[in-house]
């Protein structure tokens, strides 16, 4: 990351695949959405000082789901969906190649902590070099696009720009990084071919292997949720696949941007994926709640319109709704780890998310 070696282990041979990605959905006027955008991500994080956690970890995901995991502990890369039984098929020594290559990251990553506490003029506590990187792919115009950051500590520190072959330093610490990348024109291009080609290969790969999983479709169930009279009317959407969903209030048929509150995707334990979106109807009164509607709209399905009945709203008698989610929020910081949920807020921040 920061020039404490040449290469890049990560992306030095085929077995090396990365994951970066947008949102799959756009919330378009009117409630439609975008086409799906497909992603295949890794992050990458070494650290210093955290004796609770693995020096080193890898994650791959695919469509937001969990691939791939390795960590210094074990030193072994390894399946984390049945469905990468199949990798094996095509390429024998897949797992083998993955291993290697995060271990050669981990040593990589070892160097380039040390290297930023220097640059920081820091001698101890406890630090974080990330490394976020991936390619996207639409599969309804064939566009691709590829990403590169890294960040210290969890802010920014360099980045590749792919238009102009060149890395990015927002920072006075990444300047002598980005001055010796920029003159590595061949390792550039290479990135560029990697980010754009051959991650999109794997990409394409690896939702095969996972089709019957990761393009799968499944209807939400929608409550209405209410602790108290005085409460906002929670639209709660659950147990739905995949995660790029669109919920939002609309009043006489118009979708309302005031009086809401939308509520983050969440996963549950099962795999599917929850949300919740309050409306406020402090100043609106009951004989008018029947001009109001939830609608969740999820690709491959009609829209789900749950008119504003009180006779729909559950009370605090058996809530099942945005209750279970701090058990679903402690399920993903198990699957992922502390570490990495750090790098997908980190990715999240960056994108407005």
């Amino acid at each position: 990351m920061l020039g404490g070696e040449e290469a890049d282990p990560h992306t030095g041979g085929e077995g090396g695949v990365t994951r970066w990605g947008r949102r799959g959905w756009s919330h378009t006027l009117g409630g439609g959405l975008s086409v799906l955008i497909h992603s295949l991500r890794y992050f990458h994080t070494g650290s210093s000082g955290l004796s609770s956690f693995p020096e080193f970890v890898s994650v791959g995901m695919v469509d937001e789901v969990q691939f791939v995991h390795y960590d210094s502990v074990s030193e072994r890369a390894v399946p984390k969906q049945a469905w990468m039984d199949q990798v094996t098929r095509d390429r024998q020594d897949y797992w083998e190649e993955e291993t290697g290559i995060c271990q050669g990251y981990q040593q990589w990553f070892k160097v380039n902590v040390e290297t930023a506490k220097k640059r920081f003029n820091q001698t101890g506590g406890a630090h974080i070099v990330q490394v976020m990187s991936g390619c996207e792919w639409d599969d309804e115009d064939d566009t691709t696009d590829g990403y590169r950051q890294h960040a210290y500590d969890g802010e920014d520190f360099i980045a590749f720009d792919l238009k102009t072959l060149t890395w990015v330093a927002p920072v006075r610490q990444a300047v002598p990084t980005k001055l010796r990348w920029d003159q590595d024109r061949a390792d550039n291009q290479y990135r560029k071919n990697y980010y754009t080609k051959e991650c999109v290969e794997w990409l394409k790969k690896y939702l095969a292997y996972g089709k019957s999983t990761l393009q799968r479709t499944e209807r939400p169930r929608v409550s209405l949720l209410q602790r108290s009279p005085s409460s906002p009317v929670v639209c709660h959407a659950t147990g739905f696949y995949p995660d790029r969903v669109v919920v939002f209030w609309r009043r006489d048929g118009q979708e309302l941007h005031e009086q809401v509150d939308l509520g983050e995707v969440l996963p549950n334990h099962d795999g599917t994926f929850q949300v919740s979106v309050d409306l406020d109807l402090t100043a609106v009164p009951q004989e008018d709640w029947g001009r109001y509607e939830c609608v969740v709209q999820l690709k491959g399905i009609e829209d789900i319109p749950t008119p504003l009945d009180p006779a729909l709203i559950r009370t605090n008698g058996g809530l099942p709704g945005p209750f279970p989610i701090a058990g679903s929020v402690a399920g993903a910081l198990l699957l992922v780890g502390a570490l990495v949920l750090a790098g997908v807020c980190w990715y999240r921040k960056r994108n407005g998310e």
